[in-house]
């Protein structure tokens, strides 16, 4: 897992739309699909979305709605 280092700093992450807005409440980590660890703080849209996260998640399927793009805050900055 990554904890706010390398590559994953240039990406948008996809996260469960419930862990997003529980971390916006409390501030609490969230773990994007590729398994990224921060608290999310920046616009998603200002990044391309993380390769990895995308391919996990068009593997998933259809997977209805309950992911969305997370902001890309390294954890601990």
């Amino acid at each position: 897992m990554s904890h706010g280092d390398g590559d994953h700093e240039r990406f948008a992450h996809y996260v469960q739309k419930d862990k997003i807005m529980a971390s916006a409440l409390d501030g609490t980590p969230v773990v994007a699909l590729c398994g990224k660890v921060w608290v999310p703080g920046r616009d998603p849209k200002k990044y391309p979305v993380c390769p990895m996260c995308k391919e996990i998640y068009e593997s998933m399927g259809s997977g209805g709605d309950d992911k969305g793009k997370g902001g890309d805050k390294g954890k601990g900055k």
